[in-house]
Protein backbone atom coordinates (compact mmCIF):
# COMPACT_ATOMS: atom_id res chain seq x y z
CA UNK A 1 0.00 0.00 0.00
CA UNK A 2 2.86 2.44 0.82
CA UNK A 3 4.51 1.69 -2.52
CA UNK A 4 1.22 2.40 -4.31
CA UNK A 5 0.87 5.76 -2.56
CA UNK A 6 4.47 6.67 -3.53
CA UNK A 7 3.85 5.87 -7.19
CA UNK A 8 0.58 7.79 -7.14
CA UNK A 9 2.21 10.91 -5.68
CA UNK A 10 5.19 10.91 -8.07
CA UNK A 11 3.51 10.03 -11.36
CA UNK A 12 0.03 11.43 -10.81
CA UNK A 13 -1.64 8.38 -12.36
CA UNK A 14 -2.40 4.80 -11.34
CA UNK A 15 0.18 2.32 -12.65
CA UNK A 16 -1.14 -0.50 -14.89
CA UNK A 17 -0.14 -3.05 -12.26
CA UNK A 18 -2.66 -1.49 -9.85
CA UNK A 19 -5.49 -0.90 -12.37
CA UNK A 20 -7.62 -3.66 -10.83
CA UNK A 21 -7.36 -1.97 -7.41
CA UNK A 22 -8.80 1.38 -8.42
CA UNK A 23 -12.42 0.22 -8.01
CA UNK A 24 -12.03 -0.29 -4.28
CA UNK A 25 -9.51 2.36 -3.37
CA UNK A 26 -10.79 5.78 -2.32
CA UNK A 27 -8.28 8.64 -2.24
CA UNK A 28 -10.45 10.76 0.08
CA UNK A 29 -10.91 10.35 3.81
CA UNK A 30 -14.14 8.90 5.29
CA UNK A 31 -15.55 8.93 8.82
CA UNK A 32 -15.69 5.72 10.77
CA UNK A 33 -19.17 4.33 11.46
CA UNK A 34 -19.72 3.98 15.20
CA UNK A 35 -22.74 3.56 17.43
CA UNK A 36 -22.59 7.26 18.24
CA UNK A 37 -22.62 8.34 14.59
CA UNK A 38 -25.63 6.25 13.54
CA UNK A 39 -28.91 8.19 13.28
CA UNK A 40 -32.28 7.95 11.61
CA UNK A 41 -32.69 8.61 7.93
CA UNK A 42 -33.43 12.28 7.27
CA UNK A 43 -37.17 13.10 7.03
CA UNK A 44 -38.06 9.69 8.42
CA UNK A 45 -39.27 11.13 11.74
CA UNK A 46 -41.81 13.87 12.33
CA UNK A 47 -42.87 15.61 15.48
CA UNK A 48 -46.36 14.96 16.76
CA UNK A 49 -48.98 17.58 15.91
CA UNK A 50 -49.89 19.23 19.22
CA UNK A 51 -53.28 20.91 19.39
CA UNK A 52 -54.35 23.76 21.62
CA UNK A 53 -50.88 25.08 22.42
CA UNK A 54 -51.25 28.69 21.33
CA UNK A 55 -52.03 30.62 18.17
CA UNK A 56 -48.40 30.64 17.10
CA UNK A 57 -48.48 26.92 16.45
CA UNK A 58 -51.24 27.22 13.86
CA UNK A 59 -53.34 24.71 15.78
CA UNK A 60 -54.47 26.74 18.76
CA UNK A 61 -57.88 28.13 19.69
CA UNK A 62 -60.41 25.60 18.45
CA UNK A 63 -57.69 23.01 17.82
CA UNK A 64 -58.58 22.65 14.13
CA UNK A 65 -62.17 21.58 14.99
CA UNK A 66 -63.98 24.80 14.09
CA UNK A 67 -66.62 26.63 16.15
CA UNK A 68 -69.13 24.46 18.01
CA UNK A 69 -71.23 21.86 16.28
CA UNK A 70 -71.28 18.09 16.57
CA UNK A 71 -67.84 17.63 15.05
CA UNK A 72 -66.30 19.98 17.63
CA UNK A 73 -67.45 17.86 20.58
CA UNK A 74 -65.55 15.17 22.40
CA UNK A 75 -65.58 11.77 20.76
CA UNK A 76 -64.74 13.13 17.31
CA UNK A 77 -68.43 13.71 16.58
CA UNK A 78 -69.06 10.08 15.62
CA UNK A 79 -72.43 8.74 16.87
CA UNK A 80 -72.51 5.51 18.83
CA UNK A 81 -74.22 2.42 17.38
CA UNK A 82 -77.99 2.82 17.69
CA UNK A 83 -77.93 6.64 17.80
CA UNK A 84 -81.01 8.05 16.04
CA UNK A 85 -80.19 11.74 15.83
CA UNK A 86 -81.34 12.64 19.32
CA UNK A 87 -84.71 10.93 19.55
CA UNK A 88 -85.21 8.05 21.94
CA UNK A 89 -83.57 5.01 20.33
CA UNK A 90 -85.51 1.83 19.75
CA UNK A 91 -83.54 0.06 22.45
CA UNK A 92 -85.10 2.41 25.02
CA UNK A 93 -88.56 2.83 23.51
CA UNK A 94 -89.62 -0.75 24.18
CA UNK A 95 -89.38 -2.78 27.40
CA UNK A 96 -87.14 -5.79 27.81
CA UNK A 97 -88.56 -9.28 27.57
CA UNK A 98 -87.23 -12.42 29.19
CA UNK A 99 -84.13 -12.97 31.29
CA UNK A 100 -80.92 -14.95 31.35
CA UNK A 101 -81.29 -18.15 33.36
CA UNK A 102 -78.10 -18.60 35.36
CA UNK A 103 -79.24 -22.06 36.44
CA UNK A 104 -79.95 -23.19 32.89
CA UNK A 105 -77.81 -25.81 31.17
CA UNK A 106 -76.88 -26.38 27.55
CA UNK A 107 -76.74 -30.04 26.56
CA UNK A 108 -74.92 -31.45 23.56
CA UNK A 109 -77.52 -33.25 21.40
CA UNK A 110 -76.92 -36.66 19.86
CA UNK A 111 -79.49 -38.39 17.66
CA UNK A 112 -80.31 -42.07 17.42
CA UNK A 113 -79.41 -42.35 13.74
CA UNK A 114 -75.94 -40.98 14.48
CA UNK A 115 -75.50 -43.49 17.31
CA UNK A 116 -76.52 -46.33 14.99
CA UNK A 117 -74.11 -45.14 12.30
CA UNK A 118 -71.23 -44.95 14.79
CA UNK A 119 -72.03 -48.49 15.95
CA UNK A 120 -72.16 -49.78 12.37
CA UNK A 121 -68.71 -48.44 11.50
CA UNK A 122 -67.24 -49.80 14.75
CA UNK A 123 -66.49 -46.53 16.49
CA UNK A 124 -68.72 -47.29 19.50
CA UNK A 125 -68.58 -50.48 21.54
CA UNK A 126 -70.64 -51.13 24.66
CA UNK A 127 -72.30 -53.74 26.85
CA UNK A 128 -74.87 -53.77 29.63
CA UNK A 129 -72.09 -53.61 32.22
CA UNK A 130 -70.19 -50.90 30.29
CA UNK A 131 -72.78 -48.60 28.71
CA UNK A 132 -72.09 -45.71 26.37
CA UNK A 133 -71.16 -42.56 28.30
CA UNK A 134 -70.10 -39.03 27.48
CA UNK A 135 -66.46 -40.16 27.46
CA UNK A 136 -67.02 -42.71 24.66
CA UNK A 137 -69.11 -40.25 22.67
CA UNK A 138 -66.42 -37.58 22.88
CA UNK A 139 -63.44 -39.85 22.19
CA UNK A 140 -65.16 -41.47 19.21
CA UNK A 141 -66.03 -38.09 17.69
CA UNK A 142 -69.78 -38.66 17.90
CA UNK A 143 -69.97 -35.32 19.73
CA UNK A 144 -67.34 -32.61 19.65
CA UNK A 145 -68.14 -30.94 22.99
CA UNK A 146 -69.96 -32.33 26.02
CA UNK A 147 -70.97 -28.81 27.15
CA UNK A 148 -73.12 -29.34 30.30
CA UNK A 149 -73.93 -32.94 29.44
CA UNK A 150 -75.27 -35.18 26.68
CA UNK A 151 -78.93 -35.36 25.67
CA UNK A 152 -80.22 -38.16 23.45
CA UNK A 153 -82.82 -37.11 20.87
CA UNK A 154 -85.07 -39.29 18.74
CA UNK A 155 -84.20 -38.04 15.25
CA UNK A 156 -83.65 -41.05 13.00
CA UNK A 157 -85.31 -43.49 15.40
CA UNK A 158 -86.49 -45.59 12.44
CA UNK A 159 -82.85 -46.47 11.71
CA UNK A 160 -82.15 -47.77 15.23
CA UNK A 161 -81.90 -51.57 15.19
CA UNK A 162 -79.21 -52.25 17.81
CA UNK A 163 -80.16 -52.68 21.49
CA UNK A 164 -77.92 -49.98 22.92
CA UNK A 165 -77.20 -49.32 26.58
CA UNK A 166 -76.41 -45.69 27.28
CA UNK A 167 -75.92 -43.49 30.35
CA UNK A 168 -76.27 -39.75 29.70
CA UNK A 169 -77.50 -36.59 31.40
CA UNK A 170 -80.85 -36.32 29.63
CA UNK A 171 -82.96 -38.16 27.07
CA UNK A 172 -86.24 -37.29 25.40
CA UNK A 173 -89.31 -39.43 25.99
CA UNK A 174 -89.44 -40.46 22.34
CA UNK A 175 -85.79 -41.51 22.41
CA UNK A 176 -86.34 -43.55 25.59
CA UNK A 177 -89.25 -45.43 24.01
CA UNK A 178 -87.31 -46.10 20.79
CA UNK A 179 -84.25 -47.44 22.63
CA UNK A 180 -86.28 -49.70 24.92
CA UNK A 181 -88.37 -51.01 22.02
CA UNK A 182 -85.11 -52.05 20.36
CA UNK A 183 -84.12 -53.96 23.51
CA UNK A 184 -81.74 -51.41 25.00
CA UNK A 185 -81.74 -49.33 28.16
CA UNK A 186 -81.31 -45.69 29.11
CA UNK A 187 -80.11 -44.23 32.41
CA UNK A 188 -80.10 -40.48 33.03
CA UNK A 189 -77.49 -39.46 35.60
CA UNK A 190 -76.71 -36.08 37.12
CA UNK A 191 -73.28 -34.57 36.50
CA UNK A 192 -72.01 -31.27 37.77
CA UNK A 193 -69.05 -29.58 36.10
CA UNK A 194 -66.42 -31.45 38.15
CA UNK A 195 -68.10 -34.85 37.80
CA UNK A 196 -68.50 -34.40 34.05
CA UNK A 197 -64.83 -33.45 33.71
CA UNK A 198 -63.77 -36.51 35.71
CA UNK A 199 -65.96 -38.70 33.52
CA UNK A 200 -64.45 -37.35 30.30
CA UNK A 201 -60.90 -37.67 31.67
CA UNK A 202 -61.57 -41.21 32.93
CA UNK A 203 -60.93 -40.42 36.60
CA UNK A 204 -62.56 -42.71 39.16
CA UNK A 205 -60.83 -41.58 42.37
CA UNK A 206 -63.57 -39.07 43.25
CA UNK A 207 -67.20 -39.72 44.06
CA UNK A 208 -69.68 -38.06 41.73
CA UNK A 209 -71.73 -35.23 43.18
CA UNK A 210 -75.43 -35.66 43.88
CA UNK A 211 -78.01 -33.08 42.78
CA UNK A 212 -78.72 -30.38 45.37
CA UNK A 213 -81.36 -28.27 43.62
CA UNK A 214 -84.92 -29.43 44.09
CA UNK A 215 -85.83 -29.46 40.36
CA UNK A 216 -82.83 -31.68 39.62
CA UNK A 217 -83.63 -34.01 42.50
CA UNK A 218 -87.24 -34.42 41.34
CA UNK A 219 -86.23 -34.92 37.71
CA UNK A 220 -83.64 -37.63 38.38
CA UNK A 221 -85.90 -39.35 40.92
CA UNK A 222 -88.64 -39.81 38.31
CA UNK A 223 -88.69 -43.18 36.56
CA UNK A 224 -90.47 -41.61 33.60
CA UNK A 225 -87.20 -39.81 32.86
CA UNK A 226 -85.24 -43.00 33.62
CA UNK A 227 -83.53 -41.15 36.45
CA UNK A 228 -80.83 -42.97 38.36
CA UNK A 229 -82.32 -41.89 41.71
CA UNK A 230 -85.70 -43.51 41.04
CA UNK A 231 -86.74 -46.57 43.11
CA UNK A 232 -87.28 -48.61 39.94
CA UNK A 233 -83.69 -48.06 38.87
CA UNK A 234 -82.46 -49.10 42.32
CA UNK A 235 -84.52 -52.28 42.10
CA UNK A 236 -83.11 -53.10 38.68
CA UNK A 237 -79.55 -52.59 39.89
CA UNK A 238 -80.16 -54.81 42.92
CA UNK A 239 -81.66 -57.55 40.76
CA UNK A 240 -78.72 -57.33 38.38
CA UNK A 241 -76.27 -57.68 41.27
CA UNK A 242 -78.12 -60.73 42.61
CA UNK A 243 -78.08 -62.32 39.18
CA UNK A 244 -74.35 -61.67 38.82
CA UNK A 245 -73.71 -63.17 42.26
CA UNK A 246 -75.61 -66.36 41.42
CA UNK A 247 -73.73 -66.76 38.15
CA UNK A 248 -70.34 -66.95 39.95
CA UNK A 249 -69.53 -70.63 40.64
CA UNK A 250 -68.59 -71.50 44.18
CA UNK A 251 -64.97 -72.43 44.74
CA UNK A 252 -64.60 -76.14 45.27
CA UNK A 253 -62.70 -77.16 48.37
CA UNK A 254 -59.90 -79.60 47.65
CA UNK A 255 -59.24 -81.93 50.55
CA UNK A 256 -55.65 -82.28 51.53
Amino acid sequence: MQAFRTLLCTSGRIPPAYSSFQLTFRAYATNRITLTSIGPVPASQHNQKRLGRGQGTGRGGTSTKGHKGQNARAGNGKPYPGFEGGQTPITRRFPKRGFFNYNGKTFAPVNLDRLQHWIDIGRLTFSRENPITARQLLLSGCVHDVQDGIKVLADGAVHLRTPIHIEVSRASQTAIRAIEQAGGSVVCKYYNALALRDLVQGRTDRKSAEPTRKPDMLWYANWKNRGYLSPQHAQRMAARERKATRSIPEASVVEA
